[in-house]
């Protein structure tokens, strides 16, 4: 086992786990996820956007958007209006009750990125966000649902 535990791999799954289980505790009186607080933050930079290149923001698969976006929009945080150009798409945009929830949550997330960086050292954590965003960044390709700008989606 001790081979196991010595793996980026299970060790970036260990810790993927550890950041989802304290983001659900810390954010249980907004009942918010990590992927629907990345797609309401996402609708609250890039307001209008469709939902496909919305969840290539947040490196999220379409059916798992569409599935999100449709329970943000029940709870009143989203709301998905039908795209004038092509009714298949559906452009998203945050609710007055969305921004609101994202305010609400915003000292809970903030605190569990402390804790989750808090076993390093001060000077340790900025090597290693960069190191954590070279590695995403060099396989972001071999991803099922690899990120996409913005920029890189309305090109292509």
């Amino acid at each position: 086992m001790q081979d196991l535990h010595a793996k980026p791999g299970h060790l970036i799954r260990r810790c993927q786990q550890i950041a989802v289980a304290l983001f659900l505790e810390a954010c249980a009186p907004q009942d918010l996820t990590p992927m629907q607080y990345a797609l309401l933050k996402a609708a609250e930079a890039e307001p209008g956007l469709d939902q496909i290149t919305l969840a290539g923001l947040v490196a999220l698969d379409r059916s798992n958007a569409a599935r999100l976006c449709a329970g943000l929009e029940v709870r009143g945080l989203l709301q998905r209006a039908p795209d004038p150009l092509d009714r298949r798409a559906r452009r998203l945009s945050l609710t007055p009750a969305g921004a609101a929830l994202l305010r609400a949550a915003e000292p809970a997330v903030a605190a569990v990125q402390q804790a989750l960086l808090a076993p390093l050292a001060e000077a340790e954590r900025a090597p290693f966000m960069a190191a954590l965003a070279a590695i995403a960044a060099a396989h972001n390709g071999a991803s099922r649902a690899p990120l996409r700008p913005v920029e890189d989606q309305l090109r292509g």
